[in-house]
């Protein structure tokens, strides 16, 4: 991987933001006219991951869209920020490990992929991290600290930010709430949905739909059935509600956020998951975090690219700085 550039750029200047999901790969040229203004999108376009090709054919798309926004960027980028899906190894720029949503992922050599065909450097991170960034340096945890933020999309993420920066942990994998236990399961339950992840992301909810129905639909479709009153609809919103409440309020009282960020697809299942919700954090947490801030996100798509921009700078500060 050819690493960041150590020299901090001097505004104003554009980063090329890539986002790398498992049902889309979105890019964007954001412009900085100075590092206290909230970048524009000067440039933007997004493409199917289609990831069940495998990890090589995906990356060969990211970086043939990166390299159609370089060229058709008002401004040459100083470099690329990319968020994907997996756990990144932040120092080569790969994806250390990747579960079935993005199968083949693991191992794929982003930051040298991108470099090697954009001439620019490269940082990579994990895309809850860079959702997380982008909504504390611009969005709903601007001054709050620490802040925490749940990515409840296709799959389920969560991370801590404090004073700014990103807590990565000791291998890289701090905040991955999404493999810990189903909090719902009880000892005797099989193993259809052992994670939290199983029951609270947006591919949980479809996976629990189907095996109560027998009927596959997307996650959307049942939240409208919820909302309408079908109860086996009812019963999975409201299960993914509690079961993601139950989580939180265990990473409540351990971390005492001044904040919580609630983003993902799956916010918008309606009041009655956000009801589940509300139910198991506040019935769980310590009375003194009873008042806990809940916000929702502020920059939907937008959060993961620029909180990936943002990674990119830091890491040339860094850099600038050792």
């Amino acid at each position: 991987m050819e690493r960041p550039a150590t020299a901090v750029p001097a505004a104003p200047f554009s980063v090329l933001a890539l986002d790398i999901g498992g049902t889309k790969v979105a890019g964007a040229v954001l412009r900085y006219e100075d590092r206290a203004t909230t970048p524009s999108v000067a440039l933007r376009r997004s493409i199917p991951t289609d990831a069940q090709r495998g990890g090589a054919a995906v990356l060969r798309d990211v970086v043939e869209l990166a390299a159609a926004l370089v060229e058709e960027s008002p401004e040459r980028p100083v470099g690329i920020g990319v968020g994907t899906a997996g756990c990144v190894d932040e120092a080569q720029g790969s994806i250390a490990y990747a579960n079935d949503l993005m199968p083949g992922w693991t191992g794929q050599p982003v930051a040298c992929a991108l470099s090697e065909r954009t001439g620019l450097p490269v940082s990579v991170v994990n895309d809850v991290r860079a959702h997380a960034l982008g909504e504390v340096r611009w969005g709903a945890g601007r001054g709050a600290s620490p802040c925490l933020v749940i990515a409840a999309g296709t799959g389920l993420g969560c991370t801590t930010v404090v004073d700014g920066r990103i807590v990565g942990g000791g291998k890289g994998f701090a905040g991955e709430i999404g493999y810990t236990r189903n909090p719902l399961r009880g000892a005797a339950d099989d193993d259809a949905a052992p994670t939290l992840e199983d029951v609270a992301s947006g591919s949980g909810i479809v996976a629990c739909y189907e095996r109560a129905t027998g009927i596959r639909i997307d996650g959307s479709e049942i939240s409208q059935r919820a909302a309408a009153g079908e109860e086996a609809a009812r019963q999975v919103i409201e299960q993914a509600g509690f079961a993601l409440g139950l989580a939180l309020s265990v990473w409540t009282n351990l971390l005492d956020p001044a904040r919580v960020i609630v983003s993902g697809s799956v916010t918008k299942a309606g009041a009655l998951w956000r009801k589940a919700l509300l139910r198991g954090l506040s019935g769980n947490v310590a009375p003194v975090l009873a008042d806990l801030p809940l916000a929702d996100a502020q920059l939907g798509g937008d959060a993961p690219l620029f909180g990936a921009a943002e990674r990119f700078l830091d890491a040339r500060a860094e850099m600038a700085g050792a």
